[in-house]
């Protein structure tokens, strides 16, 4: 292997008195793609963001071609050729594609901006990602799997040595997935390193050709990826053996808590009918684009419905606004939890508290009450920050979500229904999370799950349905719960049967 144009030498990472990373060692060389694994909260994307010049560290320095740094911006990072991929999105969303792609680095023409250079730039990018976006396109009506492959063109129209990716394939297709491998492998064949972080194990193993694992902000191991296996891994992520990552199934109750009857939404979903009982967790599975997503936001009142009913406990609900879906009891996290679920920049109480305010107001706002009910979610479901008084930014993607979580089970529904629960999230994190959906669950709430994991759906649901097309293809319950069957109702080679019975 070459010599490595980039060494990291002692780096470490302090936020008032804590520390969340420490002696970071490292040479990164061209031409290989290097995995970062911890659980979330391990210091992974802090250690990226030291490299790329959005944090500074603490201690330690960068080494880049002989030169040391003590600090660097991300203007400066950038012109040294680190480019980074944000595991949250950080386009402008009045803006087209072309605009974000070339936001910061626009090209000029005799001092005027190029747009047909850049609109024509960006297609040629695009298409070399197997991605058919109109560059003139606004960020805002993209969907979230369009948002990455324009994170990835930002990249691409730069000659990058060292390519940052934090989570990259969350929010992809399995073809996209596909599609961005392959420009990783061109990438690695131009000399490029690439830095790729990822809770999906397989990926890492198939992928990175080294691994660096950090736990409690602390190397554990640097090695080849041949030397390990995916469980291997996984222990010496958590420094424990796993034990069962889902929890035992539960046993629903005869109830109907959410009964959905003829939902339509014009262009998007058609004739969607089901019930969920009160114990149940109940699946919604199908391809992206399937219109799972649509069809929780239309129970929200988040999307207009042109057609259909919705009871609550046995009652008409008129829903036309997450609000109004509230007071009925109703629940939803989204799958995007920057930009629908929290705001960054509001501390942990703030954000935990939002959805519920009216209950802490007494005249005044009463901040103790505020606090106590923030203390018992951040024990209640092992949220680890420095402060309940840190902006929720600060925190790892798993932590984020579990202050979700609490957010919105401060209003104390009686249906939840959860877009995505685990995305980005690491293993541990992942069962700590499946062990409060079930219990939650086991009060007698009712859940709906939306997950693109197949594992996920068929280890933690008790009845799935599956989605095509806008309409349900498939109602399976028991052993019908299987990989096999939910693809093949997903892609349509199997035509909709009853519940309970194969076609």
């Amino acid at each position: 292997m070459t010599d490595a144009p980039i060494r990291l030498h002692g780096l470490g990472k302090r936020f008032g008195p804590v520390t969340v990373l420490r002696d970071i060692n490292l040479d990164i060389h061209p031409g290989e793609v290097l995995g970062i694994l911890g659980e979330n909260g391990a210091g992974k994307s802090t250690l990226l963001k030291l490299i790329s010049g959005v944090y500074q560290p603490s201690v330690g320095q960068i080494e880049i071609d002989g030169r040391r740094y003590d600090r660097l911006d991300p203007i400066r990072a950038r012109q040294l050729g680190i480019a980074m991929i944000p595991q949250e999105f950080n386009l402008v969303p009045t803006l087209s594609v072309y605009e974000n792609v070339y936001l910061g680095q626009e090209l000029r023409r005799k001092g005027w901006l190029n747009h047909k250079q850049m609109r024509e730039e960006t297609a040629r990018v695009l298409a070399s990602l197997d991605c058919d976006l109109d560059p003139r396109a606004p960020i805002a009506a993209l969907s979230v799997a369009e948002k990455q492959m324009v994170e990835v063109a930002r990249v691409l129209v730069n000659d990058a040595r060292v390519v940052i990716l934090d989570e990259p394939t969350t929010v992809l297709t399995d073809r996209e997935v596909e599609v961005l491998f392959k420009v990783v492998r061109a990438l690695q064949k131009r000399g490029v390193a690439v830095l790729f972080i990822s809770h999906k194990l397989k990926e890492v193993k198939n992928l990175c050709q080294r691994l660096l694992i950090l736990r409690d902000g602390s190397p554990v191991e640097l090695c080849d990826t041949a030397n390990l296996d995916e469980e291997a891994m996984a222990r010496k992520m958590v420094g424990r053996e796993l034990s069962q990552v889902y929890p035992d199934k539960g046993q629903p109750q005869t109830e109907v808590a959410l009964s959905v009857a003829g939902l339509s939404v014009a262009g998007q979903i058609d004739d969607v009918s089901f019930d969920l009982r009160r114990g149940e967790i109940l699946g919604l599975s199908g391809l992206v684009g399937s219109g799972r997503t649509e069809i929780a936001e239309a129970i929200m009142g988040l999307r207009q419905r042109s057609a259909g009913a919705i009871h609550m406990n046995g009652k008409a609900c008129d829903i036309r606004s997450p609000s109004d879906a509230h007071q009925q009891g109703l629940a939803y996290l989204s799958e995007d939890r920057q930009g629908r679920g929290l705001v960054m920049n509001f501390n942990l109480i703030e954000n935990m508290t939002l959805l519920s305010l009216q209950r802490y107001v007494t005249g005044l706002i009463s901040h103790r009450r505020e606090r106590e009910r923030a203390e018992h979610y951040q024990q209640a479901f092992n949220i680890r920050a420095a402060s309940l008084k840190s902006p929720v930014g600060q925190l790892s993607g798993g932590n984020q979500q579990k202050v979700y979580l609490a957010k919105l089970l401060d209003i104390e529904p009686s249906i939840l229904m959860l877009d995505e629960p685990t995305r980005g999230i690491d293993v541990g994190t992942k069962r700590e999370i499946y062990r409060l959906i079930r219990q939650l669950a086991d009060e007698g709430r009712a859940v709906l799950v939306i997950s693109s994991e197949l594992e996920e759906i068929i280890g933690l649901c008790d009845r799935v349905l599956v989605v095509r097309e806008g309409r349900i293809a498939a109602e399976l319950s028991d052993a019908q719960i299987n990989e096999e069957d939910i693809m093949l109702y997903a892609a349509g080679a199997r035509e909709r049967t009853p519940a309970g019975v194969h076609s």
